[in-house]
């Protein structure tokens, strides 16, 4: 089979994040793999491990993605593809999906798996739209997969029940936690990964310009939350704290 995995590359997800004029700051933070994107590649080997065939890692970012691809090489994926993305202005999913399709345009796939959504973004957009782009089935946030017969069983959450969708292959699915539990990567894995090929690209490669995956989205602004007042503990008895309550609802929150 030809399993690929699309990942991203994304802050770990205990960092504090800090903006300075309406920019992240980056320097000194952890990066990991999209934590979503962890159960695409456990399943994609798994797969490998039942039908035999390849497993491909494909991000698109910049040069410091190479470490997260890496790691997942650790883990068992065969080979890895770092698509750069560094001369692309205000990228967003548009960007990304349409990078993506010029890559798989000519190969031969069997399923495509990736992350529910990234732990960044949370658009959940890039493995629809590429899809979409490639003309290929796909189902999002699936928590089972089985492989038969040129067909995928896939079972994802609906509103509190589970759906079971049967699905000819290619296809292309998005992994939701729960699919499985993604193995860490061993020390002989860890060394196995510094040898598997893994190749850089760039839009040339890809015969597109920059104007081809210019973002359809514009970023205005960027800020933290607003930090949340301390609350209030109500004394007395009963009556007395639902007095203080009516008041407070109607003359600091101005709810009623």
């Amino acid at each position: 089979m030809n399993i690929y995995v699309i990942m991203k590359r994304t802050f770990d997800t205990e960092e504090k994040i800090s903006i300075e004029n309406g920019e992240i700051v980056e320097d000194g933070a952890e990066f990991i793999i999209n934590p979503y994107d962890e159960y695409a590649i456990e399943e994609a080997i798994q797969l490998r491990e039942e039908h035999g065939g390849e497993v491909t890692l494909v991000t698109v970012g910049d040069e410091e993605g190479e470490k997260e691809l890496r790691t997942g090489l650790a883990m068992g994926a065969d080979k890895a593809v770092l698509i750069e993305d560094e001369d692309v202005e205000d990228g967003d999913a548009y960007s990304t999906q349409a990078i993506l399709a010029a890559y798989f345009k000519d190969k031969e796939i069997d399923i495509i798996l990736g992350g529910n959504v990234a732990v960044d973004g949370g658009s959940g957009q890039v493995g629809p739209r590429l899809a979409e782009q490639l003309g290929i089935n796909h189902v999002t946030s699936i928590v089972k997969l089985e492989v038969a017969n040129g067909k995928a069983t896939v079972e994802k959450d609906v509103e509190g029940d589970q759906e079971i969708i049967e699905i000819s292959l290619p296809v292309l699915v998005t992994a939701q936690q729960g699919l499985n539990e993604p193995r860490y990567p061993s020390l002989p894995g860890i060394m196995k990964a510094k040898k598997k090929p893994l190749d850089t690209l760039d839009l040339d490669d890809l015969d597109l310009d920059e104007d081809d995956v210019e973002g359809k989205t514009k970023t205005v602004d960027r800020y933290l939350p607003p930090v949340k007042k301390a609350g209030k503990i109500l004394e007395g008895d009963l009556d007395d704290q639902v007095k203080e309550l009516v008041s407070l609802l109607k003359t600091e929150a101005k709810v009623i």
